[in-house]
């Protein structure tokens, strides 16, 4: 496969396993240094392998996204080796559990939010810096069909979802004139993922798409461009 991506640094959150590991694998395959986050060491570093067995380059950044100051130390670790980023991947989420909304815990769907809307815009924040100096930055956020159209039982995943896509519509527009940064929603559909196993247990995976063509579509949206603002399911 010819390097498109060569010369480029991409950060794909969630990469240990599923949508953000192929997403990974695929960017890495292309030529981008891709630096990978997740709570899972073993995990990233079975992904970094991967990418050095395409003939890519990896560098591996275990961290819990919730945690306090986290974000913000690695922003300041790859700004300290790295002087732009191109391509950013928010694929980091937490489904929770799937109940009425008059059942929802509180504790639980505060952590929902936490990692699914406030720590992708601590990301934001802690990265625009190192966007704005890239001269062509891809910004995807990794969504849900419950975000854009309300499901029963899935409230407060959904609720997380919507905020997302808000929230990363907004920043795309008010960077549109001030730099080179796109921002595109990705709405992978049914996949199989761990995820979506927890979602619908005892789902014939074989019969849904694999994480490797949600990973395609991001890996091409990167390479050929893409209106910003743009929202993308990917089909099966």
């Amino acid at each position: 496969m010819i390097q498109t991506l060569s010369g480029k640094l991409a950060l794909v959150t969630g990469a240990s396993r599923g949508i953000g590991a192929a997403t990974a694998i695929a960017l890495g395959k292309r030529g981008a240094h891709v630096i990978l986050t997740a709570r899972t060491t073993g995990g990233l570093e079975d992904v970094e392998d991967a990418i050095h067995r395409v003939g890519g380059t990896a560098t591996i950044a275990p961290l819990d996204l919730a945690e306090n100051d986290s974000i913000a130390r690695l922003a300041e670790a790859i700004a300290g080796r790295w002087a732009r980023l191109d391509v950013m991947v928010l694929n980091a989420a937490m489904l929770g559990t799937l109940a009425p909304v008059a059942a929802i815990d509180a504790k639980e769907f505060a952590r929902v939010l936490t990692l699914n809307v406030m720590a992708q815009q601590q990301l934001i924040a802690a990265f625009d810096p190192l966007l704005r100096a890239s001269d062509n930055a891809s910004v995807f956020g990794v969504t849900s069909s419950v975000g854009a159209k309300a499901r029963p039982y899935w409230g407060a995943y959904g609720a997380s979802k919507a905020a997302l896509d808000t929230m990363l519509l907004a920043y795309g527009q008010e960077v549109a004139n001030i730099s080179k940064i796109r921002v595109a929603i990705i709405d992978p559909g049914a996949t199989a993922t761990k995820m979506r196993e927890q979602a619908f247990p005892g789902e014939d995976q074989s019969t849904l798409k694999s994480p490797d063509a949600v990973a395609d579509a991001i890996a091409e949206l990167t390479e050929t461009g893409f209106e910003s603002g743009s929202r993308t399911r990917v089909e099966a």
